[in-house]
């Protein structure tokens, strides 16, 4: 597995590759006994009528059809647990869910439909010039559909290279709700904690730790219970200053400490919840987006990326700022830009570069993804 956290779609050639790899050996041994069996058709004239013999047709068709459903029902098992397979295994890709995650078989299923489309189709065209003994036009009718079937299924596994969102998804995937990863050049999310992965939301830019001294630095601590005898007297020197009196809080048998006291301690007001169920309190400014960076002046902001393969989030799409009793928030020039929904229903676009005062219970939009804006 690659070093890296990044993740890197896969590219189309790549697919295509894959694809071919996993389908070859089922499709070739296919067409070999489908072959065989249209070749080992007779015909005997009886009674003026041609009768044709498609014993052997139909039995070689079966154990193709059967081997093939076999294979596919195994390799979209292996795919939807794992999102590998031979092909993807050979050229370094995973097949995963929106989120990361192994696809599923459903996924994996519905992605076969759409990409076998056309053969299926040719399939279908198959059974039925043998039910209805269409034999003389059968080159004419299968010849060409295996051609489009075949020329469908490379175009939709390709598809993801017209792509607006990072060359991401193909017609298939779309379909399927689904995304494939180069693990070679990044990293594989199956096996990483999906599209979010290893990410910490914690402040990136912690301010300096203060040292403060302690008024009994000097002393040992001793237990309540424990009798501390007076050391005595030390001769009077004149070179020395005179000794300060004892600070009360060295007598530390005479001090209750309460368990789990904290000082200073601050409890956030307001809180965010994003659409995948993540919540954040806020306690201070935060930065909001694919890859949020901080501008100048903003080194103490909380850094919260928001995991988007559409790519529909801005490296830096939001600036909020909580002064307690609601949320300031400003687009920073995304490029799909935001908007808020007020609690009483009204959607509001946000003019970039300027703050929006919102209230609690306000939905904020941003690209694809929402957060409502709560009590903590």
């Amino acid at each position: 597995m690659s070093g890296t956290l990044t993740l890197v779609p896969a590219a189309p050639g790549k697919r295509l590759g894959a694809a071919v790899l996993d389908w070859l050996a089922p499709v070739a041994i296919l067409t070999v006994l489908m072959s065989f069996g249209f070749a080992g058709i007779t015909s005997t004239r009886s009674a003026g009528l041609i009768i044709y013999d498609t014993s052997l047709l139909a039995i070689l068709a079966g154990i193709g059809a059967g081997l093939a459903l076999v294979y596919a029902f195994a390799v979209a098992s292996v795919e939807g647990r794992s999102g590998n397979t031979i092909g993807n295994q050979f050229m370094g890709i995973r097949s995963a869910d929106k989120d990361g995650y192994a696809p599923g078989l459903g996924a994996v299923f519905l992605r076969g439909i759409v990409t076998g489309a056309g053969i299926l189709l040719a399939v279908l065209a198959a059974v039925l010039v043998a039910v209805f003994r269409w034999f003389d036009a059968a080159l004419l009718i299968l010849g060409p559909l295996l051609l489009l079937g075949t020329a469908w299924a490379v175009v939709v596994v390709l598809s993801s290279a017209w792509d607006r969102n990072g060359r991401l998804r193909g017609w298939h995937d779309r379909a399927a709700k689904t995304l494939v990863f180069d693990v070679v050049r990044g990293r594989n999310p199956v096996a990483t904690g999906g599209i979010e992965g290893p990410y910490s939301f914690a402040p990136l830019d912690l301010p300096p730790v203060q040292q403060v001294a302690s008024p009994v630095a000097s002393r040992t601590p001793v237990a309540s219970n424990t009798t501390v005898e007076p050391a005595p007297p030390a001769a009077p020197d004149a070179t020395d200053h005179p000794v300060n009196a004892v600070h009360p809080d060295d007598a530390m048998d005479r001090t209750q400490v309460r368990a789990g006291a904290r000082q200073d301690a601050r409890e956030a007001v307001l809180r965010i919840r994003l659409d995948d169920g993540r919540d954040f309190r806020l306690e201070r400014t935060v930065l909001i987006g694919r890859n949020p960076a901080p501008a100048a002046g903003e080194s103490q902001a909380q850094l919260l990326p928001v995991p988007d393969p559409g790519r529909t989030i801005s490296k830096t799409h939001l600036h909020l700022l909580t002064d307690g009793t609601g949320v300031w928030i400003t687009d920073r020039h995304s490029t799909n830009g935001s908007a808020v929904t007020t609690p009483d229903g009204m959607r509001t676009a946000l003019q970039p570069g300027v703050p929006a005062f919102v209230s609690p219970g306000t939905t904020v939009h941003f690209g694809d993804r929402t957060f409502n804006v709560g009590h903590a």
